[in-house]
């Protein structure tokens, strides 16, 4: 029987959906007869194993195989992901130096670029620069368009992201996410359809099989699908996506293409606007949530592959 360390909780603003997801990934190990160690990591990066501190290596003692169930800062961004590649221990999910481009969305578009891959038009500021920016606002939103949409350069979920629709608005939230973060990124707001995409490595005979495209359609006409409206069960989101057959293969076509060009392994979901028929690719998350309402479930059940199965399928194919 082999023996299944998941990892959950850890030191970012995911933590409480990470507890989730590695709660259901727990449950379908234990019904698939793995033997199972839930390691939860703290928020101030204490690694617990049976309520007890241990370094990463004494509560990875005698283990097979680590499930990777964190999300954003340590579980996203390489660093766990080291750890277990330094000890030879098979794990779900990308790799680390893959990990790191992908969480960092700068990095993942000058990744993609020289794929012809459409994205919004950015740019980058770093917290020592806002001093000097502030008298430039103007002439960002001349540079990139009339509306704005601002987040943290490396996060997930939707924190810090923010719609801006004026120079006011901008300074603001610049000051907010500076608190917080080194880097931000300012991209031009595109007014579309806002859709995502899975792929699933190695799975009925394909080495990237792309899961059907979920459309998402936050509430009351809200501009984004907001971290809040993530996980408040107001948001739509329909399964197969109402697009085209045309935009449906672009968006397929370009998951696909970013699953293999950032090298994600295992697993990946691509976050997409499609406006006049045209699609523009947002950012990649390699370790999507995996609770049973999260959205790569949903699209892989909607191909007939059950949660319990899809953990299976993962557990199986991990590697170092």
């Amino acid at each position: 029987m082999k023996r299944v360390a998941v990892l959950r909780g850890g030191p970012s603003q995911e933590y409480t959906v990470s507890m989730q997801t590695g709660e259901g990934v727990l449950r379908a190990l234990e019904a698939l007869d793995y033997f199972c160690k839930d390691i939860v990591i703290t928020r101030k990066g204490e690694w617990l194993d049976s309520g007890f501190v241990k370094t990463p290596e004494r509560a990875l003692e005698a283990i097979d195989i680590v499930f990777v169930a964190l999300h954003g800062t340590y579980g996203e961004d390489g660093q766990v992901q080291r750890i277990l590649e330094r000890r030879m221990i098979p794990f779900t999910g990308t790799r680390a130096l893959s990990s790191a481009i992908a969480f960092n969305k700068e990095l993942t578009k000058q990744t993609l670029a020289p794929h012809g891959i459409k994205m919004p038009i950015h740019r980058k500021l770093r917290r020592s620069d806002f001093n000097d920016t502030e008298s430039e606002l103007a002439l960002i939103f001349a540079e990139i368009g009339p509306e704005l949409f601002v987040k943290p350069v490396a996060s997930g979920s939707s924190f810090g992201a923010k719609y801006i629709p004026n120079e006011a608005m901008l300074r603001v939230a610049l000051h907010d996410i500076f608190t917080e973060h080194e880097q931000v990124l300012i991209e031009e707001y595109i007014r579309g359809r806002e859709a995502t995409v899975g792929v699933l490595s190695d799975f009925r005979s394909e080495h990237s099989y792309v899961l059907p495209t979920i459309e998402i359609i936050p509430p009351n006409g809200e501009p984004f699908f907001s971290h809040e409206n993530k996980y408040n069960g107001k948001t739509n989101e329909v399964v197969p996506g109402r697009f085209s057959y045309r935009e449906k293969a672009e968006l397929a076509r370009i998951a696909a293409l970013v699953h293999d060009v950032i090298d994600c392994r295992q697993y990946s979901r691509s976050d997409f606007i499609v406006r006049d028929s045209e699609v523009y690719f947002l950012e990649v998350n390699t370790l999507p949530g995996l609770t049973k309402e999260s959205l790569f479930p949903k699209a892989a059940a909607a191909v007939g592959l059950s949660y319990n199965d899809l953990i299976g399928h993962l557990t199986e194919q991990a590697t170092w």
